[in-house]
């Protein structure tokens, strides 16, 4: 499938005119590169930064454990069902405009948080976070795809996934320092004058590509359909753990999301400008590059998930020194994405990205070797493995997605490419959540009795096992010092099982990923972008 989209390029006020008569700063692809990288970053880092401020705003709010659980879930539920939508507002109207919006909805949303005096507000403006984080991020995408010719994408691609890597990392040892030196409120604040910065820099620097076949009408019967069904998906995902996966309300919620989205495809085939026209799904690349980006969530995201609290929890490391532990990953990201965005550009994107899922695998392979007395340079190879994997397989199926979609559909494709992280990373968090669960059901009662501690009762039994899930030893107070070391070797090394187990299995996942990169290939529709006389 080719395209032969003609792209119409819009100023400030709408005019348009062609690529060759444009000057100066506006539109020129890395400058755009530049100004979108500042938004990404906002977005990127507030989603590391904001988990190191939950215990401050927990205890200076007085809000509930489920006060705080709907902080990030809010957050996370309002992003992932508005990303699809979000890219189609784009295609519609424009990316630089949907570009902007977000970035100022995202720094006013942040201001309102710092200043707010009530856990309900703190929440009301984190769903109002994700909203505009999700007109944000595909919009980004869109604008690079319509702005650098094909042979500068994937290294365009590739300096915004390093700036995601340097992000996240970021994002843990800037908050811990500003939860420990300033307030959890400034973990916010921060978000206003780098907002500020990119709103600048985006009202002199964007350009406004619009396809000549954009489209004209919006399917609102498909984005509510469509949205109904990644909220039942996600809630799902997300209460599985609390649930049980065997819970009727689980089992709802899951057959609510097969319908809403069965109800979705049939509405789409009938419609005469589909939100996503299933016709881009005949494109086998951009399929399998869509699971790839499932699966490499999976694997990363819900692995990544038990690091911290292993670090943590059993090293008894701070957010800070957990951060700065896991350096090795993500500059091996930062690192390796540029890199992977020139190799893809020189072979395609097959190679890189089945040698990246194997890597991967590798890396969950040897992490599943983690005991709690492993050495720091131990875990920095195997983190450093795991980030040199990560880094083709973020560039390489995100230029799979955008670059076999058709120009005027960029939008939709940038949305597709988030949407599959989201749902990947909360599906192998709550995967491989069970799994440590059922580890740790299966065996702690038994490595109690065995260490000859006291007996505990079913309840007892029960909370334990909860805080063993996350690496916490059930030490009582005023226990001797050889019981309590006891009690501790116990759940670590309980603990590190069912990690161990976790780890495996998404290490199963990336090589099942790898296979499924065997299909992808350089994007049929990545003709030159309007910015290419500017390169």
């Amino acid at each position: 499938m080719t395209s032969q989209t003609t792209v119409k390029d819009r100023g400030p006020a709408g005019g348009r005119g062609p690529a060759s008569a444009r000057t100066g700063l506006r539109g020129h692809p890395w400058l755009t590169l530049f100004a979108v990288a500042i938004g990404v970053m906002m977005v990127t880092l507030d989603g590391t930064i904001v988990a190191v401020a939950n215990p401050a705003i927990q205890k200076d709010l007085g809000a509930s454990l489920a006060d705080v659980q709907w902080i990030t879930n809010g957050y996370l539920l309002a992003l992932a069902v508005s990303l699809i939508t979000a890219g189609k507002l784009g295609d519609r109207f424009g990316h630089r405009q949907t570009f902007l919006i977000g970035i100022a909805g995202f720094a006013v949303s942040s201001a309102v948080i710092g200043l707010s005096t009530g856990v309900e507000l703190v929440i009301g403006f984190r769903v109002a976070q994700g909203l505009f984080g999700a007109l944000l991020m595909p919009a980004a995408l869109g604008l690079l795809r319509a702005t650098f010719p094909a042979e500068k994408l994937n290294m365009a691609i590739g300096i915004w996934g390093m700036v995601i890597g340097a992000s996240t990392a970021a994002g843990p040892i800037v908050g811990g320092l500003l939860v420990e030196h300033v307030n959890w409120q400034s973990v916010f604040f921060i978000n206003v004058p780098v907002g500020i910065i990119a709103l600048a820099f985006g009202l002199v620097i964007l350009l406004d590509h619009r396809a000549e076949n954009a489209p004209r009408s919006f399917d609102v019967p498909g984005v509510l359909l469509l949205s109904g069904a990644m909220f039942s998906l996600i809630w799902a995902l997300i209460k599985a753990a609390e649930w049980g996966w065997g819970d009727s309300r689980t089992l709802l919620f899951l057959a609510a999301s097969v319908i809403l989205f069965v109800l979705f495809a049939v509405w789409e085939t009938k419609v005469s400008e589909p939100l996503i026209p299933l016709g881009m799904f005949r494109s086998v690349p951009l399929s399998a590059g869509t699971v790839l980006m499932v699966l490499m969530a999976f694997a990363f995201m819900g692995g990544l998930f038990f690091v911290t609290f292993y670090l943590q929890n059993v090293h008894g490391m701070s957010p800070v020194d957990s951060g700065l532990h896991l350096l090795p990953l993500t500059g091996m990201m930062i690192i390796g994405s540029p890199l992977a965005g020139a190799a893809i550009t020189k072979v395609g994107p097959r190679v890189p990205l089945v040698s990246g899922m194997v890597a991967t695998a590798v890396a969950c392979f040897g992490m599943a070797r983690l005991t709690p007395d492993t050495a720091t340079l131990t875990m920095s190879i195997w983190f450093a493995l795991l980030g040199l994997g990560l880094a083709p397989v973020m560039v390489g199926a995100t230029e799979v997605i955008v670059g076999n979609a058709p120009l005027e559909l960029s939008g939709v494709a940038g949305g597709l490419q988030q949407a599959a992280m989201q749902v990947g990373g909360s599906l192998g968090t709550a995967v491989l959540g069970a799994v440590m669960a059922g580890t740790v059901s299966d065996s702690f009662g038994d490595n109690w009795i065995k260490a000859q501690l006291p007996p505990l009762t079913p309840e007892q039994l029960d909370l334990a096992e909860k805080g063993v899930q996350v690496g916490i030893a059930p030490v009582p107070e005023g226990v001797p010092a050889e019981v309590a070391q006891a009690i501790t070797t116990v759940a670590h090394d309980t603990f590190v099982s069912g990690m161990s187990t976790a780890f495996t299995v998404a290490g199963v996942v990336a090589v099942l990923a790898a296979v499924v990169a065997c299909f992808t290939k350089r994007g049929d529709n990545a003709p030159a972008g309007a910015g290419a006389a500017h390169i």
